[in-house]
């Protein structure tokens, strides 16, 4: 016996099914190997610039060994470089990184503002907010996993870091 929904209620329907399975269906994260990659996200580019930076919510490593992020890329960019940030007194200074590991049961702090993000370099065209964009990211266990990158205006913490 077949059964047929009328467009309204078909409507009813989807929205009901994405409201009852929000992990599922709203999802933004990702995986490669054990490394779950958690809402890639980009923040708009200032005006004329050539630079842009990545951030994740969370890049942590569920596995019992450790892995190493090894490179990225993305059409959005000519080059992507993992970049360190640190302070060295009233200095920040950054750095970009070869490789960097994630401690097996451990996570990184990725976010807007913290010690690690992805730097865009050469970008093709300015980062916008609500614009999307591929990025592959190459673990040296978890193998290589394209994730969507959404650009969004961060929520500033105490107002005073801009990158």
């Amino acid at each position: 016996m077949k059964t047929f929904f009328k467009p309204a209620r078909r409507q009813c329907l989807v929205t009901a099914m994405a409201l009852a399975l929000p992990g599922t269906v709203l999802a933004h994260d990702f995986k490669a190997g054990d490394i779950v990659i958690d809402h890639p996200y980009a923040t708009p580019s200032l005006p004329g610039a050539r630079t842009g930076a990545v951030y994740f919510r969370g890049l942590r490593n569920t596995g019992r060994l450790p892995d190493r992020l090894v490179g990225a890329r993305t059409a959005a960019a000519g080059s992507v470089e993992v970049h360190r940030m640190v302070m060295d007194g009233d200095v920040m200074r950054m750095g970009a990184l070869d490789t960097l590991a994630i401690p097996a049961g451990g996570a990184l702090p990725f976010r807007h503002g913290g010690q690690y993000h992805l730097m865009l370099l050469d970008l093709k065209s300015p980062l916008v907010a609500g614009d999307r964009f591929k990025l592959t990211l190459r673990f040296e266990r978890g193998g290589e996993q394209e994730v969507t990158v959404w650009v969004q205006q961060p929520r500033e913490r105490d107002g005073s870091h801009r990158h």
